[in-house]
């Protein structure tokens, strides 16, 4: 979450790292950022999103190729290309809503020479590519029409050596190449004109919405079919670049573990989503290694690029940026806002540019936010100045939160039960809104944590927090995989997420000499 906080305000300082790649053929995917409800988010407010790639692929392959000293400029060599200027059209949304461009000169030379080796070897030498490291510990990477490509600093961290970034890289790069930016556009234009003839035509409601559901397979259908032809270009581009293959399979199986580690429950089926743009990870493992061997067995063909990899992402900023704040553990913490608050054993926090959310068992859900307060009226009017839907009016108390004057509420919509907690403090109204279904037991207990927990920081409080890095350290003979996930920092599940960045097997242990990734300030 972001210091200073405003109403509707995503806006941030961009700039952009334009680099002058070589490659695959004209188009790309177009993926609008859109604003989308989010499976429990729907309780508690609107969030950005973007329907990209989820970050489920890896890259490799180390070559002399990197950044050019003089490089040409993107928005020069493609001014007349109406792609071009749809991708540079949507490009600011895409760096705001993702916390801004990440800069740091070795970890974007990093990419670039990754970029560099992928499009020498090209079908398309006159495609140029804007590369731009998104500033968000999000796993994700997708591609505009034009050239544009984003990877996120998140998926950088996850990656265990150059190839499985390269395979990431190869993919998105395919959607340039097959123009599924364009099909796909063309493909949602009729969907859109399709519904709204549904909509005018049939008198059924249920008819209705049963032939806009039809329409979103059939869109779900194409674009999986899309995928399923990035990921045959991708491995194929990563092979002939002269990286492992393989490193594409690698990291869907480390992305769906990740995926696994960070779900609040562990168990629950992640495959229920039928309206997921990508196929099920299961089969594109195995449609990677498919195609991985016309190069060879697995082991024997290509390079991986781990060393000059892990110098590339040595200090890495891991997890929330300072101006968003921390998470450490069930807490989160702002210094420039001097705030803190838990929230409940069992849930976790997702600290978004625009709120921070969280989500617990039982679809329990939290969002913090803050806006501005110049009016300076009366907490208990605020909450009844119209910003809350299902507001009940005879709820509306005015309260102390630790000594800070604050007014507190309730509200009903549809399935969900609401409370609203508002608290100022100096020129800020922070607001908890905790969402539980109907009738739940859990809300005043949820709402009575954040509200117990809510407090200022003192300056020796704020002045001790430091961000989390990825810091490489070399295995020396007395570390063991205990004492080395013993100096991981902001989980308590250190073993854990040790052996997801290090894509460390059970059984497996670093050996002495080897360079493994920490967690730490």
């Amino acid at each position: 979450m972001r210091a200073p906080i405003r109403e509707r305000d995503n806006s941030g300082k961009m700039k952009a790292v334009t680099y002058r790649s070589r490659g695959s053929a004209a188009g790309a995917r177009h993926e609008d950022t859109v604003r989308v409800f989010g499976r429990r988010m729907v309780l508690v407010g609107l969030g950005l999103s973007l329907a990209g790639c989820q970050s489920i692929f890896d890259q490799s392959y180390q070559s002399s190729i990197g950044p050019s000293s003089s490089p040409q400029i993107v928005e020069e060599v493609q001014k007349d290309d109406p792609r071009a200027q749809m991708g540079a059209r949507e490009h600011p949304r895409i760096v705001a809503s993702y916390g801004g461009e990440y800069h740091d000169e070795k970890t974007e030379k990093l990419v670039a020479r990754i970029a560099g080796a992928l499009t020498a070897v090209s079908e398309n030498p006159a495609q140029s590519y804007r590369i731009t490291i998104l500033n968000s510990p999000a796993i994700n990477a997708f591609a505009l029409p034009g050239g544009y490509l984003y990877v996120t600093r998140g998926l950088l961290a996850l990656a265990t050596d150059a190839s499985e970034v390269a395979a990431v890289l190869s993919h998105e790069m395919a959607h340039v190449t097959a123009n599924h930016g364009i099909e796909r556009q063309r493909r949602e234009e009729a969907e859109v004109l399709a519904s709204r003839v549904v909509a005018e035509v049939l008198s059924s409601d249920l008819a209705g919405k049963q032939a806009l559901a039809r329409g979103k397979l059939r869109l779900a259908a194409f674009s999986r079919q899309q995928e399923l032809q990035a990921d045959l270009i991708g491995v194929r581009t990563l092979g002939e670049a002269g990286y492992d293959p393989y490193a594409a399979s690698r990291f869907l199986e480390t992305m769906a573990a990740y995926s696994k580690f960070t779900s609040v429950e562990p168990d629950s089926d992640q495959s229920l989503d039928f309206l997921s743009s990508h196929p099920n990870a299961p089969q594109r493992v195995e449609l990677a290694r498919r195609h991985a061997r016309q190069f060879g067995p697995e082991g024997t063909y290509g390079d991986t690029g781990r060393d000059y990899f892990l110098a590339g992402i040595d200090g890495l900023l891991y997890g929330d940026s300072p101006q968003e704040g921390y998470v450490r553990g069930h807490t989160f913490l702002h210094g420039t806002l001097g705030i803190r608050f838990d929230v409940p054993d069992g849930f976790q926090i997702d600290n978004k540019v625009e709120a921070v959310l969280a989500t617990g068992p039982g679809d329990v859900a939290i969002r913090f936010d803050g806006v501005s307060d110049a009016k300076r009226g009366s907490l208990t009017n605020y909450i009844s100045s119209g910003w809350v839907t299902g507001l009940i009016p005879d709820t509306i108390r005015p309260a102390k939160v630790n000594g800070l004057e604050a007014a507190t509420a309730r509200a009903s919509a549809d399935r969900w039960d609401f409370d609203i907690t508002v608290i100022r403090m100096g020129s800020q109204i922070f607001r908890f809104l905790t969402a539980v279904p109907k009738g739940s037991p859990a809300l005043e207990s949820t709402a009575d944590v954040l509200r117990a927990s809510f407090r200022r920081i003192t300056r020796e409080e704020a002045a001790s927090l430091k961000p989390l890095r990825v810091r490489v350290v070399t295995v020396g003979r007395n570390d063991t995989l205990a004492s080395l996930a013993g100096r991981m920092m902001g989980t308590e599940r250190k073993l854990e997420l040790f052996r997801l960045i290090n894509a460390l097997n059970l059984g497996q242990v670093p050996t002495v000499g080897s360079r493994v990734k920490i967690i730490t300030e």
